[in-house]
């Protein structure tokens, strides 16, 4: 079991809050699709593919990848598409158990052996039912891929062309506000996992400084209205 860190804690009206708690592809149906990432261009994504299989094969907590059905019923009970490099992590790296902390959840299916949900699973659970009197919500199409600890998550924007990864901190929440939670982890996946291979991330003890603060997700009350009833 992992031991999680004490939760951040962030002044009201704080701006940019620093965490301190860490812990071209082809999809099933034939569709070849590709992204701009911040750091990785569209034309080499397939190198960046292999590099982060290279260094996920050091993880004892990988498992093996998904098959393209188990992605496609996924994306189905989902009600979108994962963005395309996430569903080519899932498809050619892994079903979870690599990335920062080797953290990143498996796709579907129960609880792992850290009582970690899966994605789809994590993801569905997060919208009330219909008739629920709650101020809770989640944007939609925002996947928690990876527990932090603390109540903290990793996100991916599945909606955005970039797969903006978003760092879920209810810490942070002050008042009814819930969009005081969303924090601009990485501009894209892509930049994501190139800050995890160089190990550049937040999250690694001697790369955290003053100056990694992170900027609040501009279209987080937006979102997050969208699926108010």
């Amino acid at each position: 079991m992992r031991s999680h860190p004490p939760p951040l804690l962030i002044p009201p009206g704080a701006g940019q809050p620093r965490p301190t708690c860490a812990k071209a592809m082809r999809r099933p149906d034939g569709e070849v699709v590709s992204a701009v990432g911040e750091y990785v261009a569209v034309n080499t994504f397939e190198h960046l593919i292999e590099r982060v299989a290279a260094k996920a094969a050091e993880s004892e907590r990988l498992h093996p990848p998904v098959s393209p059905e188990a992605l496609e019923e996924a994306e189905q009970r989902l009600g979108f598409r994962l963005h395309p490099l996430l569903a080519a992590l899932y498809l050619e790296v892994g079903d979870g158990g690599f990335g920062p902390m080797d953290s990143l959840l498996h796709l579907m299916g129960g609880p792992n052996q850290d009582g970690e949900e899966a994605v789809v699973e994590g993801y569905l659970a997060r919208f009330p039912a219909a008739d629920a009197d709650s101020r809770w919500s989640w944007p939609k199409g925002v996947l928690p891929v990876l527990d932090w600890g603390c109540a903290m998550f990793a996100c991916v924007d599945c909606l955005s062309e970039d797969g903006t990864v978003l760092l879920f901190e209810p810490n942070a929440i002050s008042g009814q506000d819930l969009s005081d939670a969303w924090f601009v982890d990485a501009g894209s996946l892509a930049a994501w996992l190139e800050t995890w291979l160089t190990d550049r991330g937040w999250y690694e003890g001697d790369a955290v400084d003053e100056g990694s603060g992170m900027t609040r997700w501009p279209e987080a009350s937006a979102r997050l209205r969208a699926v108010l009833p």
